[in-house]
């Protein structure tokens, strides 16, 4: 769900790696707040510091995107995006896609080294009480469900 608008006194926008500012709506970006509120730099960490902030910015680790209304959605952290042949995968939407399968109670979702890829797609899971899924079948389920290039191609 959202979570909300910026308050009185603190700027939001979504930026790239570059911090170049992200226009329009429903466009993921990493979420850069400023405002009185916000930290000024770590204690005696300078290198810390101008990692994280540029211009009183403070960069926040999460990706979102923004809505036509305003309203600001958290997709995922930055650091847990998983870059497989290019294309971006968000562990958090495959993992409230898998969480829907009944005989799934739990579920993470990494990235693992590939050669061909950079990065593969795999999901540990603790099976429901009393289900026999097998590994196949949970990867053929997803498959059905989201696109090509999310969905895990490993299960453990």
């Amino acid at each position: 769900g959202s979570i909300g608008v910026p308050i009185w006194g603190v700027e939001v926008k979504l930026i790239e790696p570059d911090w170049s500012e992200i226009e329009g709506v429903d466009t993921v970006g990493e979420i850069a707040i400023r405002g009185h509120n916000i930290m000024k730099g770590y204690y005696k960490r300078p290198e810390a510091t101008a990692a994280c902030m540029r211009d009183g910015w403070f960069r926040t680790g999460d990706l979102g995107r923004r809505d036509a209304d305003g309203a600001y959605y958290i997709v995922d952290r930055s650091k847990d995006m998983i870059i497989r042949g290019g294309f971006n995968v968000y562990p958090r939407e495959v993992e409230e896609l898998m969480i829907t399968h009944p005989a799934v109670s739990l579920v993470a979702v990494v990235g693992i080294p590939d050669r061909e890829y950079g990065e593969e797609i795999k999901a540990f899971v603790i099976r429901a009480a009393g289900t026999t899924i097998s590994e196949r079948e949970l990867i053929d389920w997803t498959r059905e469900r989201i696109a090509a290039y999310k969905y895990p191609r490993r299960i453990e």
